[in-house]
């Protein structure tokens, strides 16, 4: 059986070009050109790359990129005041405010200080409980570029049993609620979860979600699944030199790509999906917030 390779880079690509031209028309029809502003507190170097390439797509999307750099020892009340400032900024569509903060701030009080309709990461506490009724709401990113791509595998997901492994507000529940909003039978599984390999092996889709380094060996896989693997940790790679090391998911690639039918890659599967998404949520803000339809193939 031939494994299908679902390859995030270039889905991602095609999903950055549909916004880019979206975006186009946006300004051409309506003068309009939604801006995103991500704000990093401190240096950590992971989320430096990050945001500079965030910074570097919004721009080639055709949209307004704004960065606000604040050092470490900000204070609460300080960042607090900026996103009350980009919540009233009529240009920003888009407010993304980078994880992991500080230790003296309170992650959960920055969050929900953003206007929930801006709130591209989709983790205020309204949209949270919007996605988890079925309504409009902003859908995190990661979870709804997994989405796109089981649509664009399987077209209808309705009826197919998944499996979600992991529960974290990131991406298990929000995953598993768009699931459900796909009619998927969906059950969540986890650490403390009784017979997770008989409980895995059900499932038509599998969603690898924990942040352990190939936990999910291939034969915990139906032949024939499709298995969208959200992990990235780094092992130890001796083969290419003392102290380098290498990306891996939370599944086993080697014998998990022997029996799905479909399957994401690590690196190169779901990562470059989830600042796609982010564009794509800049988009669908903006265009809610000047009463235009929103743009088609982007949303959940």
């Amino acid at each position: 059986m031939m494994t299908k390779l679902i390859d995030g880079k270039a889905f991602a690509a095609k999903v950055r070009g549909q916004v880019g031209e979206q975006v186009a028309r946006l300004q051409a029809d309506h003068g309009i050109t939604p801006g995103l502003a991500v704000v990093l507190v401190g240096e950590d170097p992971a989320s430096q790359v990050y945001v500079r390439n965030k910074g570097k797509q919004t721009v080639e999307a055709g949209m307004k990129s704004v960065e606000h750099k604040l050092d470490a020892d900000t204070s609460q009340a300080d960042l607090l005041a900026l996103v009350a400032t980009l919540n009233a900024d009529p240009s920003i569509h888009g407010i993304l405010v980078q994880l992991p903060l500080p230790d003296h701030m309170d992650e959960a009080a920055v969050i929900n200080a953003i206007d929930p309709a801006k709130d591209v990461d989709g983790f205020h506490i309204s949209n949270v409980g919007l996605l988890g009724t079925g309504q409009k709401s902003m859908v995190p990113c990661t979870p709804l570029g997994c989405l796109m791509m089981l649509r664009d595998h399987h077209g209808s997901l309705s009826g197919l049993e998944a499996v979600v492994i992991g529960r974290s507000n990131i991406v298990g529940k929000p995953m598993a609620q768009l699931l459900l909003g796909d009619s998927c039978t969906v059950t969540v599984a986890h650490s403390r979860t009784r017979d997770l390999p008989d409980v895995v092996r059900r499932a038509d889709i599998v969603v690898a979600a924990v942040g352990r380094a190939q936990m999910v060996p291939g034969d915990w896989i139906k032949p024939g699944a499709t298995v969208i693997d959200v992990g990235i940790n780094r092992i130890p790679a001796p083969e290419k030199g003392e102290g380098k090391t290498r990306l891996v998911g939370d599944v086993d690639f080697a014998s998990a790509a022997e029996v799905a039918g479909a399957i994401t890659p690590v690196p190169g599967g779901v990562g470059p999906m989830t600042i796609a998404c982010l564009l794509a949520n800049t988009l669908t803000a903006c265009c809610r917030a000047n009463n235009l339809p929103e743009p088609e193939g982007l949303t959940a």
